[in-house]
């Protein structure tokens, strides 16, 4: 049975209008079906679901229907992507009636009080949970960096449940919210040298196959950086799901995992071999590919390494960086966005490769970084290149 305060009764009973009542009816059936034994406050909220490519009309015929009923959030609630640069649409190729509807998702969430971030790393700009405090996230890469690196506390939401979340300041009290669920269940040993974002990528990719959502304990990683850590998260949650990782001597909660809770657990190796034979099974031939960074969005550590690669180049082929607004506006200030469009590339804003219409805008090839973005663009159909920024550049100059 949840058990619901008087307040959290008065939200459901509709004492606090009808937007209010549907989240809580939401949340309240979804704490019963998982055993929760309560609500817990959050202290925000990160939405997904916001290309219109993944809402359809449903979508956003839902996001019109909660706006009007006057839902408003009550806790800081940042958004994910969009399907578009929503200034240079037309730039990018989106097709107008698409881009039509995209506005109409974004006046929709901007109506309820969200902040129009449209970043896939809201912990670049500025949203950054304290250790230890419950939010409700809601994009698999953010939830894995917000419990693993942050050392918040977030369950994998949905886009409905996040912005249930938002309007009501409450989450069901189960699974990662609780001690208990964020103990490892696996060791894996890094026995691979890890010098590149590429591999940092592949090692979560190839742990998210072996561990499915179990929680992995790293070993033998040392002081890789945000960005490195930032695309092992993004890996791991695309091929198995992993919202949660511990790495021995460098995330925020190894020195509270007791010693005896690593004792008897299964291991598993992983080489620089396995690295590579995972680069060759999601890779394919292209011919003219998309060179695209930014799956998660470009950190401005990212854009500066991509700026500098570019100076005297010319590039034979496109070139496009995804990146959030907030990022864009330092990059800009510091000439990494001149750098790279100099050379013939594009910084992007609000939007990245894996939520955009790709098809529509007449995408058959592309070459990334990212095992989070060639998985995703492997299953649009369009064929994929991985490679490490420098070979990407240098490719993408011929």
């Amino acid at each position: 049975m949840l058990y619901l305060t008087r307040e959290e009764e008065r939200m459901l009973g509709g004492e606090e209008g009808p937007a209010v009542a549907k989240s809580m009816e939401l949340l309240v059936a979804l704490g019963e079906v998982f055993g929760a034994e309560r609500l817990v406050p959050v202290e925000s909220a990160h939405i997904s679901g916001v290309s219109y490519k993944n809402l359809g009309d449903a979508g956003l015929d839902f996001l019109e229907e909660q706006a009007g009923l006057g839902a408003r959030a009550r806790v800081r609630a940042t958004l994910n992507p969009a399907g578009m640069d929503l200034d240079l649409w037309r730039e990018m190729g989106v097709p107008e009636a698409f881009a039509e509807k995209q506005l109409r998702v974004i006046q929709a969430f901007e109506g309820m009080g969200v902040e129009l971030t449209c970043t896939c790393t809201p912990y670049l700009v500025g949203h950054v949970p304290r250790p230890g405090s419950q939010v409700a996230w809601a994009e698999s890469s953010a939830v894995a960096f917000s419990n693993s690196v942050l050392g918040a506390r977030t369950n994998r939401e949905s886009g409905p449940t996040s912005i249930a979340s938002a309007v009501t300041g409450r989450a069901a009290l189960y699974g990662y919210r609780l001690e208990e669920s964020r103990l490892p269940g696996k060791v894996v040993e890094v026995e691979a040298e890890l010098g590149t974002r590429l591999e940092y990528s592949a090692l979560g990719y190839l742990t998210g196959e072996l561990l499915g959502t179990t929680v992995p304990y790293f070993k033998g990683i040392e002081n890789p950086g945000l960005e490195s850590l930032k695309a092992l998260g993004a890996a791991c949650a695309t091929s198995g799901g992993i919202s949660l990782y511990h790495i021995e001597g460098v995330t925020s909660e190894v020195a509270r995992i007791p010693s005896e809770a690593l004792r008897g657990l299964e291991r598993f190796s992983v080489e620089g071999a396995d690295l590579a034979e995972a680069a060759s099974a999601l890779s394919s031939g292209v011919d003219d590919p998309v060179v695209c960074l930014g799956c998660p969005h470009c950190s401005l550590e990212e854009l500066r390494e991509a700026a500098g690669l570019l100076r005297g180049k010319t590039l034979r082929r496109r070139l496009w960086v995804f990146t959030s607004r907030g990022v864009h506006r330092e990059a800009e200030r510091r000439g990494y966005v001149a750098a790279v469009e100099e050379a013939g590339g594009r910084v992007l804003r609000d939007t990245c490769m894996v939520v955009a219409p790709l098809r529509e805008m007449g995408w058959r090839e592309a070459a990334t970084n990212s095992y989070k973005c060639a998985q995703y663009l492997s299953d649009m159909g369009i064929a994929v290149r991985l490679g490490t920024v420098a070979e990407l550049v240098e490719a993408a100059a011929g």
